[in-house]
C-alpha cells in the first residue's frame, strides 16, 4: 500500500530521498524538517538521523507494490534535485517512474536550475508522458519567480506551481506553459500571514490563462479553523490525468525485478547499493568522490 497522506492535491507520498538544507524563504519552517528532527536519535526510526540529507535506495521500487493508480507526491520530505543527490540516482528514480506509469508523478524542487538542466539533458526522456508532473515552489518574487522561468524553459509536458508558503503579492504571474497551480498559506508555529488580495491575484492570473486553480489553505497557526475556502468557495482543480491500466502482481514485480538488476549493474551507483537501508550523504559523498569522479 501507498504511504497515504493528508497533503490535499494528493494521494499518497514516496520518499526514496530523506532530508535537505535551506535555500531560501520558504523554507523557514519547514514541516518535513520539524517532523523529522522529532525523531532524531530514536534507534530504528526511518528519520533517526533527523533531517540530514540521506539516500534511501530500499524504498526505490516502492511504486511497483502499490496494488491501485495513485497520485504521488515525489520526495515529500525531501528535495529530489538537492545538490548533494547524485545524477545517476536521480535518472533510477525517473525510470521508476516511467516503468511504473499507472501512477500519476508530482516531483516538486525548489532547486529550479538543476531541474532545468536535468530535464534538457539527461531527464529528457521522462518530458513527453503526461503521468510525471514537474514543479517548482514560488514563495514570493525574488526567489519563486525565477523558478517559473526555469521551469518553462524545459519540455516537460506538465508543468505546476506550489504557491506555497505564499509569502507576499506577487501581483501578476506570467503562467504561460504552466498547467496547474496550487495555493497555500504557511501553517504552524510562527506561521506568516497570507492576506486574501494576494490569493485573489493568483485565481485572476490562473483564469486569465485558463490554468486550473487548487487553493489548499489559509494556514495559521491552527489550519483546521482557517479553512480552505476562498470566497465561500472550494477550488480543486487539476490538470486532466489519464491513467494507465495496472498490470498485475505478477507483471509488477518482474518489472522491478529487471529495472533492480539494471541499477545493480550500473557501476556508478555502486557505493548506493553497497549501503544497507539509507545512505547517509556524508558517506556517500566521499565514496562518490572516489568512485565516480565524473560526478
Amino acid at each position: 500500500m501507498a504511504t497515504k497522506t493528508k497533503i490535499e492535491w494528493t494521494d499518497a507520498t514516496w520518499n526514496p530521498v530523506r532530508g535537505c538544507t535551506k535555500i531560501s524563504p520558504g523554507c523557514k519552517h519547514c514541516y518535513a524538517e520539524a517532523f523529522a528532527e522529532r525523531f532524531r536519535g530514536v534507534k530504528g526510526h526511518p528519520y533517526e538521523h533527523g533531517f540530514d540529507l540521506r539516500l534511501v535506495p530500499g524504498k526505490i521500487f516502492e511504486p511497483f507494490s502499490w496494488t491501485s493508480p495513485s497520485m504521488v507526491f515525489v520526495n515529500s520530505m525531501s528535495d529530489l534535485f538537492h545538490q548533494d543527490v547524485p545524477d545517476e540516482y536521480i535518472i533510477e528514480i525517473v525510470r521508476v517512474m516511467m516503468n511504473a506509469n499507472w501512477h500519476t508523478y508530482q516531483v516538486l524542487t525548489k532547486r529550479s536550475e538543476r531541474l532545468m538542466a536535468m530535464l534538457n539533458g539527461s531527464l529528457r526522456f521522462a518530458t513527453s508522458t503526461e503521468h510525471i508532473w514537474w514543479g517548482v515552489s514560488v514563495e514570493d518574487t525574488k526567489y519563486g519567480k525565477p523558478r517559473i522561468d526555469h521551469l518553462r524553459q524545459t519540455p516537460a509536458q506538465i508543468k505546476f506551481l506550489s504557491v506555497e508558503p505564499l509569502l507576499e503579492d506577487l501581483e501578476f504571474v506570467d503562467l504561460s506553459d504552466i498547467d496547474w497551480v496550487i495555493v497555500g498559506g504557511e501553517s504552524g508555529p510562527g506561521a506568516r500571514p497570507m492576506k486574501e488580495e494576494w490569493v485573489r491575484n493568483l485565481l485572476r492570473c490562473c483564469r486569465h490563462y485558463k490554468v486550473p486553480f487548487f487553493f489548499k489553505q489559509w494556514g495559521g497557526v491552527q489550519k483546521k479553523k482557517t479553512g480552505r475556502q476562498l470566497e465561500g468557495q472550494t477550488y480543486d482543480e487539476f490538470p486532466f490525468t489519464a491513467r494507465e491500466a495496472i498490470p498485475d502482481r505478477v507483471v509488477r514485480r518482474q518489472l522491478a525485478s529487471d529495472l533492480e538488476a539494471q541499477f545493480k549493474a550500473n557501476e556508478a551507483l555502486k557505493f548506493v547499493w553497497g549501503a544497507a537501508g539509507s545512505s547517509p550523504l556524508s558517506r556517500i559523498t566521499a565514496q562518490r568522490s572516489r568512485q565516480v569522479p565524473s560526478l
